[in-house]
């Protein structure tokens, strides 16, 4: 569901909430933990039985082609546990134990790419432990190293960690642009409402075609 589509929509508008912030000059594809663990049968994480989330990987592949096409940076984000009782996953891990899927040493596939999704050569990748991108990762310093001022936000999940990264990018001067089509979560229910939600506050949503758009042109 487009934001504009939300029953509150007017609503929100009137009372003065989702301005557009727009583009900066500087893009980058930020891609939230694209692994296997989000679309496949038997794991617990798996958003595939929403069609929408069903087809968001088509979705990220686009954006993915677009990115590459216009030399834009692309930064990958993995989930990555290393202690042998997950004490490294902190309180997060009682709210969420099956977390444990994503522990080194407990490798079932589920960890792994999207087949067709995997970063290339020179692409960051980003190893974190908490649903924010940022929180206790190098993220933000490789960022500003670059001079990236706008982030193409797609991947799983739309209310955990494509949100919790979508604040926090906020919170640091960037400008977030949130591709509905590319982002998944298991309720229909729950990714409209934090689609509206984070355009609403924190990010402009766009289309795919924008953001392929966008990419393609790539830096002035």
């Amino acid at each position: 569901m487009a934001p504009n589509n939300h029953g509150d929509h007017d609503s929100y508008v009137k009372s003065g909430f989702a301005g557009k912030m727009g583009w900066g000059s500087k893009p980058a594809l930020l891609l939230i933990d694209v692994c296997n663990a989000y679309w496949s049968k038997g794991s617990p994480l798996d958003t595939s039985s929403n069609p929408a989330s069903a087809a968001a990987p088509v979705s990220i592949a686009k954006l993915v082609a677009a990115a590459r096409d216009g030399k834009v940076p692309l930064i990958w984000t993995k989930v990555e546990y290393t202690e042998p009782d997950m004490s490294d996953s902190g309180l997060f891990f009682s709210k969420a134990p099956l977390l444990k899927v994503f522990q080194k040493g407990n490798e079932t596939g589920l960890e792994s790419w999207v087949p067709g999704l995997e970063p290339k050569e020179g692409e960051l990748v980003i190893p974190k432990r908490y649903p924010s991108a940022f929180f206790a990762t190098e993220l933000n310093t490789r960022l500003r190293l670059k001079g990236i001022d706008t982030l193409v936000i797609c991947g799983v999940s739309t209310s955990g960690c494509v949100r919790a990264s979508t604040l926090e990018a906020l919170c640091l001067g960037y400008r977030p642009m949130v591709v509905g089509e590319a982002c998944g979560d298991r309720s229909p229910a729950v990714h409209d409402a934090n689609i509206f939600d984070m355009n609403a506050k924190m990010a402009d949503v766009i289309s795919e075609s924008e953001a392929i758009e966008k990419l393609k042109i790539g830096w002035p």
